[in-house]
């Protein structure tokens, strides 16, 4: 069995994303933190295993996220929250 190589990447300080209802799916969640440019590429990079959720991995894009869930992908953290965004 082949070992996998991780690249390191940088992580940038948590940006809380405000959402106006009770949930919001993990895919919509990433569109909204403008870290994909679709929702296609979102379904992609779920699916690939690229997305973590409270520290998990996650491939579920219709996963549903409530406030205070943390989101990692691609050296970004978003948190689930309600008010202004901005750095945590």
């Amino acid at each position: 069995m082949a070992k996998q190589a991780f690249r390191t990447v940088k992580q940038r300080p948590a940006v809380t994303i405000p959402i106006n209802s009770e949930t919001i799916r993990l895919s919509q969640l990433l569109k909204l933190a403008d870290a994909v440019q679709d929702g296609v590429e979102a379904k992609i990079r779920i699916q690939e295993g690229l997305v973590q959720v409270n520290g998990e991995v996650e491939t579920r894009r219709g996963r549903k996220l409530r406030a205070g869930d943390r989101v990692a992908y691609a050296g970004g953290v978003y948190v689930v929250g309600h008010g202004a965004a901005g750095p945590e």
